[in-house]
């Protein structure tokens, strides 16, 4: 077996590769940039080598430096996860030059099926089901409308070298082509260096499922089951699964029959995914294949038992496939949600800072943690905002689901942004829980975005009681202050108004009574008895008291709420919503009636960054008028282009950053007259 490998990539798949490693007895060499000097997969792996500066044109694609770091290092071979360099063929070559192992395929197979105008070709020469398309080189926008036009609205866009939802976009009228398009073009160039595009038939109400596969040097070629993958956002996955809720077994075995006649038309060898799009009756069509280990291997790793990244370096090294098709089978169900560090509710904008804590839910059996940094590090605008990969595992759909939510409660993230709040409001929609799932599940279940409104009304009874026994435990620990005069100590009342504030300063008050047993009263919460109004909540916990996380059994359920004390009163969070109480005496809740609210001030004449980026360029002047809709100017963060649009007709007063100005979030860019 190989002695070192060198893993060309960071974050969260870096370390994921330097765990089975480790598990294999391999010693492992890390790459990284300036920005990643002390990230986590730097401090993981046996030996780093540093490749040059933040940008990833500037490290991580550079292949030479790679190369480079492989011999000096004496690596043996080269993993490259997914993303950068993972399914560039050039890369392969470089390292076969050098007699250094890739593990993944060859530089062929990368060609082939990398470029997704001739995998498309050579899928119909292998009888696979293929959507309705031109699958040539288009040359402009005029030449993109007529194909549109030929084969029929709603059309796809895309880039032949794209990939993780850069380069795509809808088209249902020429309008709409005359945009994405130069959008979609520039996104490719700028991506991947490499701007063809190519036009399909859009398939209304699709489904997005894939086969894994993995192939060795000796003609065995495997399918692992499916994964669904319908839940995206901007052709991005949010949510993936497996097995899929829709496919039955006559489909499952024709669609992996179909990967595994394309993978042997490419001599395919390593782990690959055949992505289908499959319609409401179950015909598929193929979509693409993926040359490399994909972000959301770990469902088919929980319900299969096999370690693909393991499989991928043995069958690198020449080893047979130790499993034949009849042993693959499908033990429970798994799901895994992309935790991303961006604001869902503005528009999912990147968030990048530190993060101040962090601390993921504990790993077992049934939650399984893929990550790449920890409390401390860094989210950095140089690269995906990707913080995790949360996975559950359960004995059906509905038990998975159950640790999934339990988990995302769990998950406490300080300093950033992120998604959780979208995540479980998105496990708890009645089509995502009865398995109805397309690629159009979030525009339909979020037509207007994302909003508190999307989160699932709650009894707020348990955060109340919850933010009672809290503020009691620490009010007691104060009263037991040392040097009171026996007998005139402080005395702590039992009753408690929590208000909970809302939107515009409104709040709703709620009478409390808190009851702790006297073996709560020290540094540890066990139990009590709480009356909110005219409920009774029974709240058994080992809480320790400043610990951001309050676990307990409430009314004979478990639950998970994450506190954070603030200044005056506490935040709670729990089932993606969020709460912002005050607890006060029966007095300080009469005086706090009176106090006046402060609005905020309106912003509403400017047009303010949504992100952190760079302002590629502005479409408009001082002095111009502009109606609603019309682009004003174009942000990019991580790679991708924002078009900022005005919300209503308005006259431009002052523009405050020139194009090409680096903008912090909410940065002004434009004043309305």
């Amino acid at each position: 077996m190989f002695k070192k490998i060198l893993i060309a990539n960071r974050g969260e798949i870096a370390c994921r590769v330097i765990k089975t490693c480790r598990k294999m007895g391999i010693k492992t060499v890390a790459v990284y940039s300036d920005a990643d000097r002390n990230a986590m997969h730097v401090e993981m792996a046996d030996e780093v080598v540093h490749i040059g500066e933040s940008p990833t044109s500037k490290s991580y694609l550079l292949i030479d430096r790679i190369v480079k770091a492989c011999k000096q290092t004496k690596a043996e071979a080269v993993h490259p996860g997914y993303g950068f360099l993972s399914e560039n063929k050039e890369f392969q070559k470089a390292l076969a030059k050098e007699k250094i192992v890739f593990i993944g395929p060859d530089a062929h197979a990368i060609e082939a099926m990398g470029d997704k105008i001739e995998s498309k070709k050579l899928a119909q020469k292998a009888k696979v089901s293929t959507v309705p398309g031109f699958l040539g080189v288009i040359k402009d926008v005029a030449h993109a409308k007529k194909i549109a036009k030929d084969v029929g609205y709603p059309v796809m866009m895309k880039a032949s070298a794209g990939g993780g939802g850069k380069g795509m976009r809808i088209a249902r009228n020429e309008g709409e082509v005359q945009e994405g398009f130069e959008r979609s073009q520039s996104e490719a160039k700028s991506s991947f260096g490499d701007d063809r595009m190519f036009i399909e038939k859009y398939i209304e109400q699709p489904r997005h499922i894939e086969i894994q596969l993995i192939a060795d040097r000796h003609g065995n070629t495997l399918y692992l089951n499916e994964r669904e993958c319908s839940i995206q956002r901007r052709h991005q996955k949010v949510i993936e699964e497996a097995p899929s809720p829709f496919l039955d077994a006559k489909t499952r075995k024709a669609m992996g029959e179909q990967a595994v006649a394309l993978a042997k038309a490419v001599k395919y060898v390593s782990a690959g995914t055949v992505e289908f799009i499959v319609d409401t009756k179950r015909n598929f069509y193929f979509l693409e294949m993926n040359t490399r280990l994909q972000v959301e291997h770990p469902v088919t790793e929980l319900i299969t038992g096999l370690d693909l990244v393991e499989l991928m370096i043995r069958v690198a090294y020449g080893e047979k496939l130790p499993i034949k098709q009849k042993d693959v089978k499908i033990n429970g169900w798994a799901l895994e949600s992309r935790v991303y560090a961006e604001d869902p509710y503005r528009n999912f904008l990147p968030s990048t800072g530190r993060l101040v804590r962090y601390i993921p839910p504990e790993e077992n059996k049934n939650v399984r943690v893929d990550t790449g940094v920890q409390q401390g590090g860094e989210i950095s605008v140089f690269y995906d905002p990707m913080i995790a990969k949360l996975c559950s595992w359960g004995k059906d759909r509905k038990e998975a689901t159950l640790h999934m939510r339990a988990a995302l409660d769990s998950y406490y993230i300080r300093g950033v942004s992120h998604n959780i709040p979208f995540l479980a409001s998105v496990l708890g929609k009645k089509k995502f829980e009865d398995g109805d799932l397309s690629t159009n599940f979030i525009a339909e279940e979020y037509p207007e975005g994302f909003s508190d409104k999307d989160l699932p009304a709650k009894d707020p009874t348990v955060l109340v009681a919850v933010a009672a026994i809290v503020h009691n435990a620490y009010v007691r620990r104060s009263a037991g202050i040392s040097g009171q005069i026996p007998g005139h100590g402080r005395k702590v009342p039992d009753h408690w108004v929590v208000a909970s504030y809302g939107a515009g300063g409104k709040h709703s008050e709620h009478p409390v009574w808190v009851s702790p047993e006297r073996k709560a009263l020290g540094e540890n919460i066990v139990s009590a008895t709480v009356k909110v109004g005219k409920k009774t909540v029974h709240v058994n916990s080992a809480w320790a008291m400043g610990a951001p996380l309050f676990s307990a059994e409430v009314n004979g359920k478990w639950v998970t709420i994450q506190v954070d004390k603030r200044p005056v009163g506490y935040r709670l969070f729990h089932a993606g919503a969020q709460m912002d109480v005050g607890v006060y005496t029966v007095r300080e809740a009469e005086l706090a009636r009176l106090m006046p609210h402060k609005p905020p001030p309106d912003m509403s004449k400017y047009l303010l960054s949504p992100m952190p980026g760079l302002l590629v360029s502005l479409a408009v002047k001082e002095g111009q008028e502009v109606k609603a809709g019309e682009t004003l100017a174009i942000v990019e963060a991580m790679k991708m282009e924002n078009v900022l649009k005005a919300e209503r007709d308005a006259t431009v007063k002052k523009i405050y950053e020139p194009a090409g100005a680096s903008l912090a979030v909410d940065q002004m860019i434009i004043e309305f007259g």
